[in-house]
């Protein structure tokens, strides 16, 4: 084969160049850095490796034949120097192709609260220029870093052979979700029970959690941390007062409510006011046949502890601090009602809050202060989890992989 082309200096700038919203082809790519090849310069060791990503699309689950491998192997061994840059295209639109491919959710098991989270639209241009612009092509095409970790690891692991292949495809499928690139963001692993904070494409911090029981399971979902609320009431929703709260009533009396800091207000409207407990028919609550307001004033007791972190969605799911720490000791933290219950929610703070976290020495209820920028966090269901020693599996405790 023969030498291959080696790019002009400034081709290195080049490729930073910002592409305009009309100018997001490929062609445009090639124009900004003078025409200069990606994939065939020095040894040429760049294209061989996407050829290998190429040839095992099928771990990512991609229709075959997506690209003629044969003809591009055939073509790179005949190699003349007149068709480097005709070439060099053609590998370029494969990888545009495979990416596309790997970014299409297949899985609709995710509720996206913030569309801006779902996977970008990849635009041909944007693709190559953050190829060309990476310290090193071969660790970026090693690393897959145009997927999540996450994705690539399950990949590899596909790819090895061994295991579930079938349980592996099914957690790759989820890890599309995930965000790739070098954002800062929060990954909840509902079947782990355990948070990790990621930074720079690392994780930079992690903590055991307390997810929902199996008939309250923790949502798949994605959306933005806006922000904290220290103090917080904790507004108790039906199905939990009915099931946890009544039933000491009726036992206890009003007594419970006092011990516990519980308010019965009238309605569930803002603003609403306290009643005097005697008035509700708390048998009828713990039957079930009648819903109450219940609220838990701020304090020790507090199921909220003292802040939780907020993620408006419609199915009401938050992360929260907890006073009832020793669940975090159990191997199976399945035991909220849907939200997400932290070990360390100080250390979320500062990380959330760039090492600024807000102060609770003020002990007013409901104290809102926003992130000095939103932050995404991912609440996914992963059942097997790629790491320096292999894949760690975590069992379907949701029954959602059977189903």
């Amino acid at each position: 084969m023969l030498a291959l082309a080696c790019p002009p200096q400034n081709a290195a700038a080049q490729t930073l160049v910002a592409a305009s919203p009309q100018d997001e082809t490929l062609e445009a790519f090639y124009l900004a850095r003078g025409n200069s090849p990606l994939w065939l310069t020095g040894s040429g060791k760049q294209a061989q490796m996407l050829l290998d990503i190429l040839r095992t699309s099928d771990a990512d689950g991609l229709k075959p034949n997506l690209t003629d491998i044969a003809s591009l192997e055939y073509r790179l061994s005949h190699l003349k120097q007149t068709e480097i840059q005709q070439l060099d295209r053609v590998l370029s639109q494969a990888f545009v192709n495979e990416v596309r491919e790997v970014r299409r959710l297949k899985s609709s098991d995710m509720i996206w609260v913030d569309p801006e989270l779902r996977p970008s639209v990849v635009f041909p241009r944007r693709l190559l220029d953050e190829a060309a612009a990476a310290p090193s092509l071969e660790a970026y095409l090693a690393e897959m870093r145009w997927t999540n970790p996450i994705y690539a690891g399950l990949r590899r692991a596909i790819i090895a052979g061994g295991g579930n292949r079938d349980l592996l495809a099914l957690n790759l499928d989820r890890a599309r979700a995930l965000p790739s690139g070098s954002g800062r963001y929060v990954i909840v692993n509902a079947a782990a029970a355990q948070l990790t904070m990621v930074e720079g494409g690392k994780a930079v911090g992690t903590m055991r959690v307390v997810v929902g029981k199996p008939i309250y399971p923790t949502p798949i979902m994605a959306a933005l941390i806006r922000f904290t609320s220290l103090n917080p009431y904790w507004n108790v929703p039906p199905d939990l007062a009915a099931e946890r709260i009544a039933p000491e009533v009726v036992r206890q009396g009003k007594a419970f409510l006092k011990l516990k800091g519980y308010q019965v207000l009238a309605s569930w409207d803002d603003g609403a006011k306290p009643i005097d407990p005697a008035r509700v028919n708390w048998p009828a609550v713990a039957a079930g046949r009648q819903d109450v307001r219940i609220r838990q004033l701020p304090g020790p007791s507090n199921a909220m502890g003292q802040m939780k972190f907020m993620l408006p969605n419609a199915l009401g799911v938050y992360l929260h601090d907890t006073p009832d720490k020793q669940l975090l000791s159990e191997a199976s933290r399945l035991f909220s009602g849907g939200c997400v219950r932290l070990e360390d929610a100080p250390q979320l703070a500062r990380w959330l809050y760039e090492g600024k976290p807000p102060s609770t020495a003020s002990a007013r209820p409901e104290q809102r202060v926003n992130l000095p920028r939103p932050v995404p966090v991912f609440l996914t269901y992963l059942t097997a989890v790629p790491g320096e020693d292999g894949i760690t599996y975590f069992p379907d405790v949701y029954n959602r992989d059977r189903r």
